[in-house]
């Protein structure tokens, strides 16, 4: 049996539903239809974004995207600004005001331009295949982008966007970000400051079929471990003058990480391991060399990997623990533990968090759709969203459903646009009409 269209879908549930539950007001009732009739347009643009090749390295690519964005959204009453960011290694970000009511509650709207498909991956292209459709930042994020579109316009149609004060922000480097993070992130963290809501247009995420909500998503940090040794000839290992070497000791302080940090919420990988007479890391830390023979001690041992966490004070009380193993040294040894500048911070759960997603489930209810909950912070990455969390209540998964994001299989769920997109229109219309 074929499916009904989402606006059909919502109208037939609205019908059937008790009168209670049907709740939508005239302008949000003509936003569902609006959003449902313009999906083929929506579909369009989504083809036009994808074909354009945005990896985060290529920063003419990054701004070709904002300018595709910069002509959708002035037309909507936007006033648009592209904040240049060379000085970080990177194209810059597209900045998208548009001011309501004074007293109104001020939205912030995140999504990001770039993908991680830069210009000589074989990915490039969009293919549709009926409900679906595959290419690079389909989903991730230029879906996303679509969706936050396609609830504008209805706003706009349907008269609430005229007193919402809302401030865009579509990052140029969320998936790769540029260096310093400081500068990288000061114009959105700024936003954060002066918001009362912000919602990150990421992704939808679905477990066991459903639709979920995020109120928190984890940390993400890079680390190394250096440990040092005696050289020497190998028959003199574990002795007193010599000791255990650079390898022996690093394998004992991953084997302590792995036994003594586990906690709920925390994970810590360990990517990349060397180590030898000789050994070393390139520039960018994602290839190590090193050299050595079986008959000598090995001097010099490193290891990278990351830590996840889903707060400021769990990030603080780990990397504690992990700085007390380093410094309990086996005989003849000693390491370092370092944390690479410009990590992704955590989005904690708040009680705010919470209460937005108390508001987004009012939304479904009155179109009938199941209620969201809160997916574990386990099963989602760490995003842009996380520098502002910590000054606004924030929502995450506001943007198109995929699957394979990151690989050449990353596909778009078609029909999900239309559907987020009138849950956002909605939920973005009620609450930029309550006072500050």
């Amino acid at each position: 049996m074929k499916s009904l269209p989402f606006a059909a879908l919502i109208a037939l549930q609205l019908a059937l539903a008790p009168a209670a539950q049907a709740e939508l007001s005239k302008a949000e009732s003509a936003m569902a239809k609006m959003v449902e009739a313009e999906q083929p347009r929506s579909i369009a643009l989504l083809e036009k974004l994808v074909n354009q090749n945005s990896g985060s390295l290529n920063l003419e690519g990054v701004e070709k995207i904002g300018a595709m964005m910069r002509a959708e959204l002035e037309p909507l009453g936007f006033t648009v600004t592209w904040k240049p960011m060379r000085e970080t290694g990177r194209a810059g970000h597209l900045i998208a005001t548009h001011k309501g009511k004074r007293d109104g509650k001020r939205l912030l709207l995140i999504a990001h331009l770039d993908t991680v498909f830069e210009p000589d991956s074989p990915f490039q292209r969009f293919e549709r295949r009926g409900d679906f459709a595959k290419g690079p930042g389909a989903g991730d994020d230029k879906g996303g982008m679509v969706v936050a579109l396609a609830a504008l316009r209805a706003m706009h149609a349907a008269g609430t966007l005229k007193g919402a004060n809302i401030e865009f922000h579509m990052t140029g480097d969320e998936e790769d970000a540029g260096d310093p993070i400081e500068i990288a992130r000061a114009d959105l963290i700024a936003a954060g400051k002066r918001s009362d809501v912000a919602l990150c247009f990421e992704g939808l995420i679905r477990d066991a079929g459903a639709d979920m909500s995020s109120i928190a998503r984890r940390s993400s940090e890079s680390w190394t471990v250096t440990a040092t040794g005696k050289a020497g000839h190998s028959s003199g290992i574990f002795s007193a003058n010599t000791g255990d070497g650079a390898i022996y000791e690093l394998a004992r302080i991953i084997h302590r990480f792995r036994t003594e940090l586990p906690e709920p919420n925390l994970t810590f990988n360990v990517g990349l391991v060397a180590g030898g007479e000789q050994a070393m890391l390139d520039e960018g830390k994602i290839r190590a060399s090193a050299t050595g023979k079986t008959n000598i001690i090995a001097a010099t041992a490193v290891a990278r990997g990351d830590l996840r966490t889903l707060s400021g004070e769990q990030a603080t009380r780990v990397k504690d623990k992990m700085a007390a193993i380093i410094a309990d040294h086996a005989r003849g040894t000693s390491a370092t533990l370092a944390f690479d500048p410009g990590g992704y911070p955590a989005m904690a759960p708040t009680e705010g968090n919470r209460a937005l997603l108390v508001r987004l489930n009012a939304v479904n209810r009155d179109l009938g759709l199941p209620e969201m909950a809160a997916l574990d912070p386990l099963k989602r990455g760490a995003a842009d969203i996380s520098f502002v969390a910590p000054f606004v209540d924030s929502l995450a998964g506001l943007g198109a459903y995929s699957t394979g994001d990151h690989g050449p299989e990353e596909t778009v769920d078609l029909p999900s646009i239309a559907r987020q997109a009138t849950r956002a229109a909605i939920l973005m219309s009620r609450l930029s009409a309550e006072k500050r």
